[in-house]
């Protein structure tokens, strides 16, 4: 491909450009083949708003008009940009994702201007020059985690990042609503999930050993309608939203709203309230026969708001303690003839595998499910490493790459003094543009199973927005690059490029209003001064 455009992330093959443009103005119509309605609002509502240009329906021959197109040759999500003389822009898609992925191209062809939200210069003709651009993902799963049970992120946010999702091509929110700090999804039939569980009296300020807190009441959460909007805002732009319902750890929310949920025989739980702090907690689900009832109305709810095929359920940093020490959690061990308490979460997991299955969804969970037995059909979060995703997919289930030493984002971009609550291990841009999800150890066969790839963004330490538009751009750039394009091995990989690309690609960020981390470090603003991380010195290790 040549390198004249500069495109985020790099398209498969570009032909030009060439110094001849097509110019867009309030004179240029759009015609929409059926099927591609989502773009065709999208181009009127977004791109139209930002440059003034009213895109009236016109003739599919037009002079210098917009066509979209579907091709049923072409594979899905992929397209084909065209601009040129008498022919106008047409962008071709293999389905109607493909055709999105190729607006947003158009988009960043059109320059910073377009990413706004009024035109800054009405009445101006924006030029494209003459050029094809052939692309489509290397993927199926370019995905980010958004973390809003620690820190609550109210709708509009939530809509704000599917827009900036989209405007990277990146496909699937996975949306983290519960852990022990709140939860987030109103379910009609446990009501106190949300009056109760939604609210923490207070919230550590920083790591959990810091000495700060925040002694404001925090929560929130998203009714069904909202739950409703996101989704179908979502789909408008081709995005799957994977909700996570945590179970059986990372659960002190649900049990402060019902104790009985939690391990009576062990702890008062009645005396628990939504946690205040960060770390893994010992109040775990108990394994009842009344528990899988209670988790099973909540999932109904869920599977009736989210269509995804996936549904995640956690299974994460689940402590067996109170297990151990709970003659009810002995006694399930004994009846079932289960390996221990590692076989206990197995049966948990497996029970909801195959709940979910039953009804046509696919469950996902965080690589600890692999332990004591991997649940049949169930796919795998690889987070701890690349261990699990090769285990798993070594044993032919599904996997989504997302190590906590490559891609997750709350961890710290620089080593400088400045950097604000730094977390974990210096992960710069580079590092993350040199990510590679899938494992050399992998045969082709195993590396199938491999869907793709996702950042995760858990917000223990990100308290508003701009906190989080720091942690997580510029990196963002650089990983939907790594999931959408098809790069060469890490080492070769060619960040200067990158890098030359990226000042454009600041631009649009800056028209977007995202409060980036700047090349150069943390504005003033962005930085926490006295506020104590976790910082981990040295290269992440490679596992």
């Amino acid at each position: 491909m040549t390198s004249g455009n500069e495109i985020i992330p790099a398209p498969r093959a570009v032909e030009g450009p060439a110094r001849c443009e097509v110019l867009l103005d309030d004179r240029t119509t759009l015609w929409a083949a059926p099927g591609t309605e989502t773009t065709e609002r999208w181009l009127r509502a977004t791109l139209g708003a930002a440059l003034g240009l009213p895109l009236r329906t016109g003739p599919e021959r037009a002079r210098d008009g917009v066509r979209l197109l579907l091709d049923d040759t072409m594979e899905p999500e992929t397209y084909r940009l065209g601009v040129g003389v008498r022919q106008g822009v047409e962008i071709r898609g293999g389905d109607p994702a493909g055709v999105f992925w190729g607006a947003q191209t158009l988009r960043q062809l059109l320059g910073p201007e377009a990413f706004r939200r009024a035109p800054v210069r009405p009445g101006t003709r924006h030029g494209i020059p003459h050029q094809t651009i052939e692309d489509g993902p290397r993927f199926r799963w370019r995905g980010l985690l958004l973390d809003v049970a620690r820190h609550f992120m109210p709708k509009e946010g939530v809509l704000r990042q599917l827009d900036l999702m989209a405007a990277h091509k990146l496909n699937v929110l996975h949306f983290h609503l519960t852990d022990d700090q709140g939860w987030r999804i109103e379910i009609e039939r446990h009501p106190r999930l949300t009056e109760v569980g939604s609210w923490r009296s207070r919230t550590k300020f920083g790591h959990r050993a810091s000495p700060l807190w925040d002694d404001r009441p925090h929560g929130g959460f998203y009714t069904r309608d909202d739950i409703r909007e996101i989704v179908a805002y979502a789909a408008d732009r081709h995005i799957t939203v994977v909700p996570e319902i945590d179970v059986p750890g990372h659960s002190q929310a649900a049990i402060a709203a019902y104790p009985e949920l939690g391990n009576t025989d062990v702890v008062d739980t009645r005396a628990l309230s939504v946690w205040d702090t960060w770390g893994i907690n010992p109040n775990v689900l108990a394994p009842t026969d009344a528990t899988l009832r209670f988790y099973e109305g909540v999932l109904e709810e869920v599977l009736d708001l989210f269509p995804s095929e996936f549904i995640h359920v956690g299974g994460d940093e689940c402590p067996k303690d109170q297990w151990r020490a709970s003659p009810t959690a002995q006694a399930r061990i004994e009846e079932l003839g289960l390996a221990g308490e590692d076989g206990l979460q197995a049966w948990f997991i497996g029970h909801f595998d195959t709940w979910l299955a039953a009804r046509g969804r696919r469950l996902i969970g965080w690589d600890e499910i692999l332990e004591g037995g991997l649940a049949e059909g169930a796919a795998v979060s690889s987070w701890r490493g690349r261990a699990g995703g090769i285990a798993a997919a070594r044993a032919g289930h599904d996997v989504v790459m997302c190590p906590e030493q490559q891609v997750y984002l709350d961890h710290r971009q620089d080593g400088g003094a400045d950097e604000p609550v730094p977390i974990g291990y210096v992960r710069g841009l580079e590092d993350v543009y040199r990510f590679e999800p899938v494992p050399p150890e992998l045969t082709p066969e195993e590396a199938r199973h491999v869907l793709g790839a996702q950042a995760n963004v858990w917000t223990e330490t990100m308290e508003d927005a701009a906190r989080v538009d720091y942690q997580v751009f510029p990196r963002l750039a650089a990983f939907a690059e790594v999931a959408w394009s098809r790069l060469p091995a890490p080492e070769r990989r060619d960040f200067a490029g990158f890098e030359r690309r990226m000042a454009a690609h600041y631009e649009r960020l800056d028209a977007l209003g995202v409060a980036y981390r700047p090349p150069g470090g943390p504005k003033p603003w962005q930085k926490r001064p006295g506020v104590l991380g976790r910082p981990i010195e040295g290269p992440p290790p490679d596992r």
